[in-house]
């Protein structure tokens, strides 16, 4: 038999198809793979999301974790800032949710404690229109470093439109960009895409009680009935400067306050030895809420730094997200009990 090399031909095509599909196939998959995190963080994704162990990541954002988040702030139990990813803060928020659901308390989230989040079958995520009040500033660009530096500065505002966008839905900058891929946030009549935190309506909840453990890093409501109607992760304390212990009282709560630096504090990262006054604004360090307590220079404030809740010390105060402040100043009056515990674990 005579091979004239047609066969040869015949095989060589048949596998440089073979070898293109396998290619095709394996660069189908790899552009599949890239993107994805990108391709996930949208709408679309968030709202379908099924949060479990598998699609939550301590990580890294997913749409899932976005989804947990929303519905434990709008559940007032907050998350602190709204990342996407499901941190420490975020689990605080789901063990406590849970004990006031009565259910079994952890760090992962059970079948019975998402579908009582889940009751609130509302979208997550809605479309909003940038307003010239949310561009109108002024903008500070750049917050200095020092608080002596802070003031002269007529009014502690936002250094950006993309941070008062975000801080106006409790959400982290990146993840704001995220969801808006190209959008630089400083146009009036841009339409983005933002979480909805709102709650059901209704006046909040009147706390009978305010507890504030040292140790765990967290603020609980309570109301008459012993009942748990509000958790925040908190920044209590430090070394230098801890929290009191046992019991106080509120006794006074200032919005947009001014701060006042007085040198007997002696912070060590302030060399000032007059005292000065900081402006309001939501940079302010107090942020936009100070509720004061009954021992001196004791208080629970907003911050300037809603993404480092927990994860840094403050001056011996209570520090929450400048919108958990507001909810807590929101639920508390002049003569609610604050105590402080400390409960390790």
């Amino acid at each position: 038999m005579v091979d004239d090399g047609s066969r040869g031909t015949a095989a060589n095509s048949a596998w440089s198809v073979h070898r293109a599909r396998q290619v095709s196939i394996l660069l189908a998959f790899a552009l599949m793979a890239a993107p994805a995190s990108a391709a996930e963080m949208n709408a679309a994704a968030i709202e379908s999301s099924q949060p479990s162990k598998k699609t939550l990541s301590n990580e890294k954002p997913t749409a899932a974790g976005v989804r947990l988040q929303v519905l434990l702030d709008r559940a007032r139990f907050s998350p602190g800032e709204i990342d996407g990813k499901f941190g420490e803060n975020a689990k605080k928020a789901l063990r406590a949710y849970a004990e006031a659901q009565q259910l079994p308390s952890s760090d992962a989230l059970t079948e019975d404690v998402w579908k009582a989040l889940a009751v609130d079958d509302r979208p997550v995520t809605a479309s909003y229109t940038i307003t010239g009040q949310d561009v109108a500033g002024p903008f500070l660009h750049k917050l200095p470093s020092k608080m002596e530096d802070m003031k002269n500065i007529p009014k502690l505002g936002f250094t950006s439109p993309r941070e008062a966008l975000a801080e106006k839905f409790h959400m982290s900058e990146q993840l704001l960009a995220a969801l808006n891929p190209g959008r630089h946030f400083d146009r009036a009549g841009d339409g983005i895409v933002v979480v909805d935190t709102a709650g059901g309506g209704g006046a909040p909840a009147k706390a009978d009680r305010v507890e504030i453990d040292k140790s765990r890093q967290t603020v609980k409501l309570f109301d008459k009935s012993n009942a748990l109607i509000g958790f925040y992760p908190a920044t209590v304390g430090s070394e230098e400067k801890p929290s009191p212990s046992g019991t106080l009282k509120v006794t006074e709560i200032s919005r947009n306050p001014h701060y006042r630096y007085n040198p007997a504090y002696h912070f060590k990262d302030v060399r000032s030895r007059r005292p000065f006054t900081i402006k309001p604004g939501p940079n302010n360090p107090v942020g936009t809420v100070w509720i004061n307590l009954s021992a001196e220079g004791y208080g629970i404030h907003g911050t300037p730094s809603p993404g480092k809740i927990s994860k840094a010390e403050s001056h011996g105060c209570v520090r929450l997200t400048n919108w958990d402040a507001e909810r807590v100043a929101g639920s508390v009056a002049k003569g609610t009990p604050v105590a402080f515990v400390d409960r390790p674990g």
